[in-house]
């Protein structure tokens, strides 16, 4: 049982008259009108007419009661999901002016539609007609949206009451679900930001207790530098905002062990991290010609969702098995074929060479392949050269540390994906994924759990086709959970997701939607009214749908307390301010070929 959220106990209840909660039992909250009788009322879904001087808004929680013969009282607690308003006494649409001029008499009459959210005891039975209604406040609101059953609560913002929403840790550590699927509007829903709340609600709430300590997260920064400062305070935070996280029982600060990791600048030899707005704390990432060929990452080139349905697929994988079993580490590059490769472009140019010799294609892409797939293959391969040779090399050294590796690295990797045009993002977004996923499965255990947190979901694994990245992102929704990967996926349009995908996301959010969106099936768990209401969302809002409350929360999470941007951001903690590669070896330098002694620094 949850140490915020007590166990409550519902007030006695004397009968259908009955105007109000025990005196003596725990308060229910203010009563706010009694149920419809001109309505048919079901166990799951009815109407409750407002009192004069009263008002219930969407989202509100409300409480109701039944005595049942031979049965205790059950309880019907529910969430407002639709306000109306009328004139009582009116039948025609002119009458609205008459009854404004006071010469036809009439009665504003509210009503709120009430969804169910729990019955307790289970006992599936309308409310009665007349039955008083009550705003669920403390513990009976704890109740309603069942945060007491919840033993771990992540905070996740504030709702329309200005109360704590909670979400069920079960549901997102796998313990009994996994995965987070975020859709909405790009630049106003603030997807990002919202997954950056929820990953420090969950390392800094202590909600997970010592699997928090030492849980980690992987994320891709797919636009612009945002990302990157997370590590900084913000210096917007103002009063009322330290406040709320204090409400939420967190405490505002940034994030606190952060490793940021970025490609090198297209055409410095020295390996530079190509960031502009960061100029310290920050490790190039990239791959060696050798690490290229022994760890088979050519299929991460041809990574487009169509490729896979391609014949040259076949020429694909024969020479990646090829290089795989004649390319010998060789200073950096590699020696393949009686021939010294110190470059990604160098790479490719003998490959296409062998492939287009007579004598040679048979033994690199197998004597079944025709010519034309061969070219296919060639052609594709050509040109991924300006996108990779900045990725793949054989010029910077290879004992530096160089590879993204969450095992060795800060609770929080940042991965800057933003300055690389999309074949090489889809090839780090690939590669990276599937060596993170397969230390995992060697390892042979969940803990500890990997989050990883990937924006543009629907280039990654869009619906239609199949790619390498696709086949990963698969594995990870639907095994990762029994693995400790924890899938946090962000689109403009769940609707172009690969549907495993969505499917195995348990807990599903939505910010702001296009109206066409709005009404594909993959948001059916939205009420008419929250279809109506994504359309309007401002930034900050969210509706989030989780396993144990069988409606949609509309809420509110605060601003970060982490810079979101380089005017944001504060000073940074030391500790952040060392590259992986100067905390290894303080007198390194960038961009050598191998490792150096003091007196061969040049200074």
């Amino acid at each position: 049982m949850s140490d915020l959220i007590a166990e409550p106990e519902w007030p006695d209840y004397d009968g259908p008259d009955y105007d109000g909660p025990d005196p003596d039992g725990p308060a229910l909250g203010s009563a706010v009108g009694r149920v419809l009788g001109t309505a048919d009322a079901t166990p799951l879904q009815f109407w409750t007419a407002v009192e004069a001087g009263s008002y219930l808004q969407l989202d509100d929680v409300v409480v109701t009661r039944r005595a049942l013969p031979g049965q205790p009282p059950v309880t019907i607690a529910g969430v407002v999901t639709q306000v109306r308003a009328r004139h009582e006494g009116a039948q025609f649409d002119s009458d609205v002016f008459a009854i404004a001029d006071g010469t036809l008499p009439a009665q504003v009459q509210e009503a709120a539609e009430i969804t169910a959210t729990r019955l307790d005891p289970e006992i599936y039975v309308p409310p009665q007609p007349g039955a008083p209604v009550w705003r669920a406040e403390g513990d009976a609101r704890a109740r309603a949206l069942h945060f007491d059953r919840m033993e771990r609560q992540i905070p996740m913002g504030f709702g329309r009451d200005s109360v704590p929403v909670y979400l069920n840790a079960d549901f997102l550590d796998g313990q009994r679900g996994a995965h987070v699927s975020i859709s909405g509007i790009s630049g106003v829903a603030t997807k990002t930001s919202f997954a950056m709340f929820l990953l420090y609600s969950v390392f800094r709430s202590g909600r997970l207790g010592g699997d928090a300590v030492n849980a980690k997260a992987l994320i891709f920064n797919v636009k612009g530098e945002d990302l990157l400062f997370l590590d900084h305070p913000n210096v917007r935070l103002d009063e009322a905002t330290t406040t709320a996280y204090a409400r939420l029982g967190l405490p505002a600060g940034a994030f606190p062990d952060v490793r940021v990791y970025a490609p090198p600048r297209a055409g410095d030899a020295s390996g530079t991290p190509d960031v502009k707005s960061r100029p310290t704390g920050v490790d190039s990432f990239y791959w060696t010609v050798a690490e290229f060929c022994d760890k088979q990452l050519l299929p991460y080139v041809f990574a487009d969702a169509d490729d896979e349905r391609q014949q040259y697929t076949m020429v694909v994988h024969a020479v990646t098995a090829y290089l795989r079993r004649h390319a010998q580490p060789a200073d950096g590059g590699i020696s393949i074929d009686g021939r010294r490769i110190g470059s990604y472009g160098d790479l490719v140019d003998h490959v296409v060479d062998q492939l287009g010799d007579e004598e040679t294609r048979s033994a690199w892409a197998g004597s079944a392949v025709g010519m034309g797939t061969v070219n296919a293959f060639a052609r594709r391969l050509i040109g991924s050269k300006r996108d990779l040779a900045r990725l793949i090399r054989g010029d910077l050294a290879t004992r530096r540390p160089h590879q993204i590796s969450t095992d060795d690295s800060a609770q929080v990797t940042v991965v800057d994906l933003h300055n690389l045009p999309d074949r090489a993002q889809r090839f780090v977004v690939g590669v990276t994924l599937k060596s993170e996923f397969d230390r995992k499965e060697r390892a042979g255990t969940a803990k500890p759990l990997l989050f990883v947190v990937l924006d543009e979901l629907n280039k990654y694994a869009p619906r239609d086709g199949s790619s390498p990245i696709k086949e990963v992102l698969l594995d990870i929704a639907e095994r990762g959970r029994s693995l400790g990967v924890i899938l946090i996926g962000a689109q403009q349009t769940a609707s172009e997701v690969e549907r495993r995908i969505v499917t195995n996301s348990a807990v599903r959010v939505v910010g702001r939607l296009d109206p066409a969106e709005a009404s594909r099936p993959e948001y059916g768990f939205l009420p008419a009214a929250a279809r109506q209401r994504v359309l309007l969302a401002k930034p900050g809002t969210m509706f989030v749908n989780q396993p144990d409350i069988p409606v949609p929360l509309c809420l509110e999470f605060p601003f970060p307390a982490w810079a979101t941007r380089h005017s944001e951001a504060g000073a940074a903690p030391s500790g952040t301010l060392r590259s992986i590669t100067q905390a290894a070896d303080p007198f390194a330098v960038v961009g050598s070929r191998s490792a150096i002694s003091d007196d061969d620094i040049p200074f």
